[in-house]
């Protein structure tokens, strides 16, 4: 008996066939599927490593790099995270999927503690489905947007971790996948090379603006420009090129004590400028003597050692050396906003470069201006040669003939003439010998005779006009220091009195130097009045009691008055 196939048998085997070619043909279509969406995403994933590569703005390049992982690996929310020279936390962090006001109600950005700090102690990739659940989890700050899924993977420039890309949230609720984690460290390596090309631009052109502000620097000192403009323009060009927020010129003093802040520029300048620091106990004094270069992630707690306002805000502190050695002349500094990026090393090694550039610029300039200051005192002493040698010589004959002439004049208006004569005479020798001794002076503006000069041109407003001035005889160097004060309170005073009280349209001052030193301020005003205020005078008249002198106060026969001033020098 032969088994025949019934109805029922020959359709299961006609549905059979077709049941698995369906079966096929579904996962063919899924492979398909999935191979376009492999193709999509390799198709991004070189998009974003032409876009990131095409770019040499560090800032831009890494703000590319955190958008590229977001949307590679569909995450709500992404980072990246600069790891510090210190390599233990977090300098700086780049998001993207955070608003402004989340920004602001979170407050500060991670350092890199919890799972973000894990990524920096070992930079390998880590994907959790619920980072709360994680031992190293520390929660959010308040303010923080939830998160749960996470993946990070480290960014390595070289054999360096640059930093590392975390993101959170994949959207739809999903679990970030294997291959979500392998699309984003070829992605990181891509970023690593961009990064690197990033930083070599940003330090060759960081690099030419040292150089180019170093040559402004030595072009402009030794152009004869005023030091003082010079100093400024150090701290303008240090503040610019290092990018920070204040940079300080600090000058050590002749005594060896103390800096003087004579330039800043920048942030909070006005406050800082001109202030003192103690070279013992101060960041600038240990640099000056070590010579070494300090730099600093936070130089808060130091600048509060010497005096800093409270409120002065600071954060990357950079001090470097202006000069070495004996050629040492102070320190250079600048400084950021807290929270800011410490000074790199590179940062370091330019500002170096460029402090001793402006230290040798400094000394060459100083050592043009001491001879040029030595070429102008010996010809100023040659002038004064000329004039004692020749000039006086031949007015001392010229009055000594006109005086025997005087005797054998038969008419008296022509002895009176002559008198007269004789008698100019005698007061040009004076301000031509007054004319010596100021051009044999070395002091300048520091200088007794420059000083009541000062004194004399700071009272030409309170007067209306200028008094006239004579200085007779060797007031630099007959005139001890504590006598010298005297005398310049004593002409401030008297200048003082003729502008508030006199009236007068004339004032004549003279300083004569020889057993003793006498004063004259003459004007021709209306006079001391009898119940006028006099301690003006009293205070004069102290001051010559005190030095064993007299003051001498009466109207002049044509009008006004005359005031005379006068003490023993020591030792005369």
């Amino acid at each position: 008996m032969t088994d025949e196939p019934g109805p029922g048998g020959d359709k299961a085997r006609l549905i059979l066939p077709q049941l698995r070619l369906d079966d096929l043909l579904a996962e063919v279509q899924t492979r398909l599927e999935a191979a376009r969406a492999t193709r999509d995403r390799v198709h991004a994933l070189l998009e974003a490593v032409v876009s990131i590569g095409g770019e040499l703005d560090l800032e831009t390049v890494l703000r590319r790099i955190t958008e590229a992982a977001a949307a590679l690996v569909d995450a709500r929310y992404g980072a990246l995270g600069v790891i510090g020279d210190e390599e233990d936390r977090l300098v700086r962090f780049v998001t993207v999927g955070i608003t402004e006001d989340e920004i602001a109600r979170i407050g500060h950005w991670p350092h890199g503690h919890g799972i973000l700090g894990l990524l920096v102690k070992d930079p390998r990739p880590l994907r959790l489905a619920d980072l709360t659940e994680h031992a190293e989890s520390f929660g959010f700050p308040a303010g923080h947007p939830p998160m749960r899924t996470f993946l990070g993977v480290p960014i390595r420039v070289r054999d360096e971790v640059f930093g590392n890309l975390y993101l959170t949230e994949k959207v739809g609720g999903g679990v970030f996948e294997e291959e979500d984690e392998v699309v984003l460290t070829a992605l990181a390596t891509a970023a690593g090379v961009a990064i690197e090309n990033a930083r070599l631009y940003q330090e060759t052109r960081r690099r030419e603006r040292w150089l180019e502000a170093s040559a402004e620097i030595s072009t402009t000192l030794l152009s004869g420009t005023d030091p003082h403009q010079v100093t400024s323009l150090v701290a303008e060009r240090a503040r610019q090129v290092a990018d920070a927020s204040l940079a300080m010129v600090a000058l050590i003093d002749e005594a060896g004590r103390e800096f003087t802040v004579e330039a800043a520029d920048g942030d909070d300048a006005d406050r800082v400028r001109g202030a003192r620091l103690p070279r013992g106990r101060s960041v600038a004094g240990r640099v000056f003597e070590e010579g070494a270069a300090l730099r600093l992630a936070d130089g808060s707690a130091v600048v509060r050692e010497v005096g800093a306002p409270l409120d002065l805000e600071v954060g990357p502190l950079l001090v470097v050396p202006l000069g070495v050695g004996s050629h040492a002349r102070g320190v250079l500094t600048v400084v950021d906003a807290p929270g800011e990026p410490a000074f790199t090393d590179g940062t370091r090694r330019l500002l170096e470069a460029f402090a001793g550039q402006a230290a040798v610029a400094l000394e060459l300039a100083d050592r043009r201006r001491d001879a040029e200051r030595l070429t102008l005192l010996e010809d100023r002493d040659r002038i004064a040669r000329d004039l004692h040698d020749t000039v006086i010589q031949r007015l001392f004959a010229t009055a000594m003939s006109l005086m025997a002439t005087i005797k054998i004049a038969q008419r008296r208006e022509v002895a009176v003439r002559v008198q007269r004569a004789v008698d100019d005479l005698d007061d040009t020798i004076r301000q031509i010998r007054s004319s010596i001794f100021a051009l044999q002076a070395t002091g300048g503006e520091d200088s007794l005779r420059g000083r009541v000069h000062a004194l004399v041109d700071d009272a030409v407003e309170h007067l209306g006009f200028s008094p006239s001035v004579r200085l007779d005889g060797p007031l630099d160097t007959a005139v001890d220091e504590e006598t010298g004060g005297h005398l310049l309170a004593v002409v401030r005073e008297a200048l003082s009195n003729v502008a508030r009280h006199a009236r007068a349209g004339e004032v004549a001052l003279a300083v004569d130097v020889g057993d003793d030193l006498t004063l004259r301020v003459e004007d021709d005003g209306v006079g001391v009045p009898e119940d006028g205020r006099r301690s003006g005078l009293r205070n004069m008249s102290a001051r010559a009691e005190a030095c064993g002198g007299s003051l001498t106060v009466r109207p002049r026969p044509d009008g006004g008055t005359a005031l005379i001033w006068r003490v023993p020098l020591k030792g005369g």
